[in-house]
């Protein structure tokens, strides 16, 4: 008996933040896999910021989602039928299923998944995609040595979270921005910064410096990019000379439409910026994590054994449906998630 898939596909692309009417929930019969495929029953799939770059019709990095076209995203879930010589049914395995049920991806592409490591959800945060994007920016472009101070913005996501964890590590001060009171405890409790400030508190990017500068008296050695607007103007000032700044993502203009373009002025911070680029010799290094899989084996060598142990925490935020995607969806754009977003399937 043929069974059924659901799928969510992009009905219209947003002009600012999501809406419902954005998408769109389909059935169909679940396809039949080809030759070297494999077709998965989706357990558990990824809400990641970058999703909501993808629903526009913009040049970027990537192909756009095209409209009535399923939503693009990790998902992880059983294998229920094989055409691979490396997947049987009943395993385990990642791969880029988007929102749905049922997802068919040749099996050279596909990660097996072993539950008997851990929940099979960590393959959607904390070893998947945003992990290693947090580890890869820090270790590589960011390069923390003992005694430095590291900054990191959206500091309990899946992201921020490993970039404050491995900085701590390597015997960094950690300062993690986060939005509201019991974001910044998780911080500081869960995951070891040394302090957190919660960026609702301060009006702009003034008070925002005011505020850092206190957390970060010796200055700002690494500041891990994931957020832009107020925490961004507010920690350029404080960064010392050689400083460097790993662009990861820029979620507070994410629904503006231009990307900064008419952000709140942001648009005017530019000679600023420019100028103490070249005057603290700054090194900004944006990156695309897609272009660095070939390090994948590093990172786990490196945080699979933090993980397993306990060394290194993670939290995860788990919305029950393919149907609430997109609230969830919207509300990590919002951030009222609290760690790793994900949507429990099945």
């Amino acid at each position: 008996m043929t069974e059924t898939m659901k799928r969510i596909v992009l009905a219209r692309r947003p002009t600012g933040a999501p809406v419902d009417d954005d998408f769109r929930l389909e059935e169909s019969p679940a396809p039949e896999p080809g030759e070297g495929e494999v077709l998965v029953r989706v357990h558990y799939m990824s809400l990641d910021p970058y999703m909501r770059g993808r629903m526009d019709d913009a040049k970027s990095y990537a192909t756009p989602v095209p409209l009535d076209g399923t939503m693009e995203g990790g998902a992880v879930g059983e294998v229920i039928a094989s055409n691979h010589p490396n997947f049987k049914p009943g395993d385990f395995a990642f791969g880029m299923f988007g929102w749905a049920t049922h997802g068919i991806q040749p099996g050279d592409v596909l990660r097996k998944i072993d539950p008997a490591h851990g929940p099979i959800t960590a393959s959607l945060g904390v070893l998947g995609m945003p992990g290693f994007t947090g580890w890869f920016g820090l270790t590589e472009y960011g390069q923390p040595k003992e005694g430095e101070t590291v900054v990191v913005a959206a500091a309990t996501g899946p992201v921020g979270s490993m970039v404050g964890q491995i900085a701590k590590a390597r015997g960094c001060r950690v300062v993690g921005v986060a939005g509201g009171p019991e974001k910044c405890k998780m911080a500081v409790e869960t995951f070891g910064f040394d302090e957190c400030l919660d960026h609702r508190a301060y009006a702009d990017g003034a008070e925002m410096r005011a505020a850092l500068a206190e957390a970060c008296p010796k200055g700002i050695d690494i500041y891990f990019e994931n957020v832009a607007g107020k925490v961004l103007e507010g920690v350029l000032p404080l960064m010392n000379v050689g400083g460097r700044i790993p662009v990861c993502g820029m979620i507070s203009w994410y629904n503006a439409g231009a990307l900064g373009a008419n952000a709140g002025g942001d648009k005017d911070q530019l000679p600023k910026l420019w100028r103490m680029i070249l005057v603290n010799r700054l090194h900004v290094h944006g990156f695309i994590i897609s272009d660095h899989f070939d390090r994948f084996a590093d990172f786990m060598r490196e945080v699979g054994p933090m993980v397993a142990s306990g060394q290194l925490k993670f939290v995860e935020d788990i919305a029950e449906g393919l149907e609430n995607a997109p609230r969830a969806f919207r509300g990590m754009l919002e951030g009222k998630n609290k760690g790793k977003q994900v949507v429990k399937v099945i």
